[in-house]
């Protein structure tokens, strides 16, 4: 790094437009291919062109070398380039999407995926990711599910530290490490009907309790960028809202970083209905803290005359340039501004054996097996197995982020790998993919086909799923049922009588009551990336047992989204597993989800003792994360196989200042036992796990009863109480 008198230096050198280029970041390219354009029609010069501080999507390394070539013989004052783009959950090298990397509950596997992710874009010249989405979601019907790690905000604070600290390591100026952008601060996750760019309405009970967590987060790992949302919370755009940009972001949570728009959110505080113009636009976002305005021009078409009348100040613009510059010298771009790039080490590192390798394990360890009727799974070696359904031969097996950078080509498909397990060698490439969104009947000659290879088989392995477009940005649903096809053809495989395990491709939380009820074995596979194909493979034919447990509550009917584990509880709860008229609830249907939060079977059982606790009553009058009592059960293995269960600790505070919710993972363990082996797990509590935020008061303890569970999922019955006594 060159310091902070040298960023002082440049700046002091640079012109008011030099710096409003600094703060614009321009697409890669137009469809032309000319470097630095901009879609969509937005201002653009040669003066922006050359002194722009960032690119967008734009990557490769030989390109990358030539752009910035390019820019520094151009640049006013020799400033690089950032190179920003979306590696989500891989670059090359597809891992499983974000919400199945959440499902495998192992934030050291997400932490060891970023750091992969992180080398195969460094050297093809990206310096910035746009991950993780630290959003909290509850609602299955938002498309972006998919790109989060579900609905619990203890998991979610886990995953989004453990990708901010894999993305950039020991430091985002060493090599092969990149710097993390967190978003979408904050509340997109809970935008009305689940509709991607709608608004959101959060209290500031649930604003810091549920969805600030994960966000700060990550900012304590040390991510070096946050993005606001596109969304309006409380009817001011979070682009333009100075509480949370300021207030919370820098003032509450010691944000040091840089701030960056989402794309065009900027020039649509015009349609927001908040500003009359995009120079209006310009200063309210400036003057909330935004640094970067994504492609949209309006920091450089506007910012001269804003200072001009003192809309903005520019004390303002020189805090977000010193950010921007200050970013670029800790990548020490400064020093190489090409820092990582080489199509040599792009050979080297893409899709290489031991990356491959790690996406195969994280498939595996993402899958969730849900339903395993009479042991249909795993699959034995000498059983005829028809593989049949639209996802049975497919590579689409990559939601949209994937596809940014990686391909279908690269993927190993389910009857690929198949073949390569003495178990499967028989497969079939039938139920060929189509549009999947279509809502008809199977075609009757496909499904003649596909009972005609059940009748020759032992077993029907049955591959549906959604189609990769119906999940993510812009992939919102007013149904969360599989397609009719899909369902018909399963119907008619269950009249053979014959066993199926119903593999299921999948971005969100998805109604399978009928898939439940029609299957012998339900597994989700989420779309597992690259190498998915063989992570499924490993876990059906028992190479390695499933491990995953569910990052969101699966509903019954698509009419009870959003549904999750950790509600506020309800005056007239319903006790019972029916519908029960004046209780909380629906007609004609039992309570709560299908599959409950932190649901998932392996290939042997276990029981729980009683829940201990080594005292009834602690006295507690200042934060700390002292141990305050062990709470603890035995775990037994009952069955046959040696496995893996994740010991859940959830804690419900009984009766607070405001209502509190009915159970919270406070903590979980991975234990793997033998057949009849037994183990004590044990937790510590501490203060922190007890506390919570009370609007106009802070982070509290109360006084009070609290009850402790211990259990395989949200829905674990066994808990013990103890008092608390003193607070602070």
């Amino acid at each position: 790094m060159l310091g902070k008198d040298y960023i002082s230096n440049l700046l002091s050198q640079m012109t008011l437009k030099e710096k409003a280029a600094e703060m614009t970041q321009l697409w890669g390219e137009n469809p032309d291919g000319t470097l630095m354009g901009i879609l969509r029609g937005f201002h653009q010069n040669e003066h922006l062109s050359a002194n722009a501080g960032s690119l967008l999507g734009f990557c490769g390394a030989q390109r990358v070398l030539e752009a910035q070539r390019l820019h520094m013989e151009e640049s006013a004052h020799h400033i690089p380039l950032l190179f920003m783009t979306d590696v989500i959950h891989g670059y090359k090298t597809i891992f499983p999407s974000v919400l199945g990397l959440g499902a495998a509950w192992d934030p050291s596997l997400i932490e060891e995926s970023a750091s992969v992710a992180a080398a195969e874009a460094s050297v093809s010249g990206v310096h910035v990711t746009f991950s993780p989405m630290a959003d909290l979601v509850r609602d299955a019907r938002w498309g972006r599910v998919i790109e989060s790690t579900g609905e619990d905000p203890y998991l979610n604070s886990l995953c989004s530290a453990a990708f901010t600290r894999g993305y950039q390591g020991d430091g985002i100026g060493k090599p092969l490490h990149i710097a993390s952008c967190v978003k979408h601060f904050i509340g997109y996750g809970a935008v009305e009907g689940g509709r991607d760019y709608d608004s959101a309405q959060i209290g500031d009970y649930q604003l810091f309790n549920d969805y600030l967590p994960p966000f700060l987060a990550a900012v304590e790992a040390g991510c070096e960028l946050l993005m606001p949302g596109f969304n309006t919370l409380n009817g001011v755009p979070c682009t333009a809202s100075r509480r949370l940009l300021q207030e919370i972001l820098k003032d509450f949570m010691h944000f040091q970083g840089v701030v960056i728009s989402d794309c065009t959110a900027v020039c649509e505080l015009v349609p927001h209905g908040i500003c009359e113009d995009q120079a209006q636009a310009a200063a309210l976002s400036i003057g909330a803290g935004v640094d970067v305005e994504m492609v949209s021009s309006s920091f450089y078409d506007h910012l001269e005359k804003l200072i001009e009348t003192g809309a903005v100040s520019m004390a303002q613009v020189d805090g977000a340039v010193e950010r921007i510059l200050t970013l670029k010298d800790k990548m020490g771009l400064f020093e190489n501004p090409y820092k990582d790039a080489s199509p040599q080490k792009e050979q080297e590192l893409h899709l290489c054996g031991k990356h491959r390798q790690l996406a195969r394990k994280a498939a595996a360890q993402s899958l969730v097996l849900l339903q395993n009727q009479n042991q249909a799974l795993p699959l034995q070696n000498n059983e005829r197995i028809a593989l049949i359904g639209p996802y049975a031969d497919s590579r689409k097996l990559l939601d949209i982020w994937g596809l940014v950078n990686g391909k279908e080509e690269d993927c190993v498909t389910l009857y690929e790998a198949f073949g390569e397990h003495a178990a499967c060698a028989q497969g079939c490439r039938l139920w060929n993919l189509r549009n999947l969104e279509e809502e008809r009947p199977s075609d009757a000659d496909l499904i003649a086909q596909a009972l005609e290879l059940a009748d020759k088989s032992d077993k029907i392995v049955l591959a549906i799923g959604e189609h990769p477009d119906m999940s993510a940005e812009a992939g919102s649903r007013t149904d969360l049922e599989l397609p009719a096809n899909q369902i018909a053809l399963l119907k008619a495989l269950h009249d053979t009588q014959k066993p199926i395990v119903t593999v299921v491709f999948t971005g969100r939380p998805l109604v399978l009551t009928e898939i439940a009820r029609y299957s012998s074995a339900v597994v989700i596979a989420w779309f597992p990336g690259t190498e998915g194909g063989r992570g499924i493979a490993d876990v059906l034919t028992g190479r390695c047992a499933p491990t995953g447990r569910l990052p969101m509550s699966f509903p019954r009917a698509t009419g009870q989204a959003p549904i999750y584990y950790n509600h506020l509880p309800t005056g007239r709860p319903n006790t019972t597993n029916s519908y029960q008229p004046f209780a909380n609830g629906y007609i004609g249907i039992e309570p709560g989800p299908l599959y409950p939060f932190g649901f998932g079977l392996t290939y042997t059982e276990f029981s729980y003792s009683e829940v201990t606790l080594s005292c009834r009553s602690v006295t507690c009058t200042a934060p700390s994360e002292q141990k305050l009592l062990t709470a603890s059960t035995v775990v037994t293995n009952t069955g046959s196989r040696t496995g893996e269960e994740t010991v859940q600790l959830y804690i419900q505070d009984v009766a607070g200042t405001y209502s509190r919710p009915v159970r919270m993972l406070k903590g979980f363990q991975k234990i793997t036992l033998g057949p009849g082996e037994s183990r004590t797990v044990a937790f510590s509590i501490s203060p922190r796990m007890l506390e919570y935020y009370i609007p106009q008061k802070g982070i509290s303890l109360e006084e009070g009863t609290f009850r402790i569970y211990i259990g395989p999922h949200a829905e674990s019955t066994q808990y013990q109480e103890f008092l608390v006594k003193g607070g602070y």
